[in-house]
């Protein structure tokens, strides 16, 4: 049969392929989208003979719609994955929280700039490297209790510093706490 009679059965047939399709894939609106698929698919077919045509369209319409279920669920779980390893709003910081934290961490490298050495060194083995009190001793060589008091000295540097800061800013707050109730003025 030539692709007139297929057209032909296509079209007479249409409105069950188009139940075939919104049974298979539970929306009327797909099933819409994939009978526009396969019109295209079998006007393409205008050259070859077909023995079958009705048996060769439901043929059609099946892997269709078998395709378009596999792909929907492959691209189900795509998004599922997707949805499950983004971060949380929380874990990305926002222009201002990056903005801050750049502005704080230059305080703190222009504190650990002002320290004497050994005091620096320990800040950075204790708090960036996150080593224990016992390792920074002994890379030190000084006593635990030394590296303590070094590190509540640098503490209070840095702790200056952001005084300094705040105070050459003019009494300005950061946006983060204007609005805070608990804050006194």
């Amino acid at each position: 049969m030539a692709a007139d009679g297929l057209t032909a059965v296509f079209l007479a047939r249409r409105v069950m392929l188009l139940r075939l399709f919104t049974a298979r894939l539970g929306s009327r609106d797909e099933a819409e989208d994939l009978l526009q698929e396969m019109w295209l698919k079998i006007d393409g077919l205008s050259d070859y003979p077909v023995a079958e045509p009705a048996a060769f369209l439901f043929r059609v319409a099946a892997n269709l719609a078998t395709d378009r279920r596999i792909a929907s669920s492959k691209r189900a779980a795509r998004d599922t994955a997707w949805i499950e390893h983004r971060p949380a709003a929380d874990d990305v910081p926002d222009a201002e929280r990056v903005l801050i934290a750049k502005d704080e961490w230059r305080i703190v490298e222009a504190a650990l700039n002002d320290m004497p050495e050994r005091m620096a060194t320990a800040l950075r083995l204790s708090r960036i490297e996150g080593k224990p009190q016992r390792a920074i001793a002994e890379a030190l060589g000084i006593s635990v209790s030394g590296v303590e008091k070094l590190l509540q000295r640098g503490y209070r540097k840095i702790y200056d510093q952001f005084g300094q800061s705040d105070a050459d800013m003019g009494g300005r707050h950061r946006l983060d706490q204007e609005g805070s109730p608990d804050r006194a003025r």
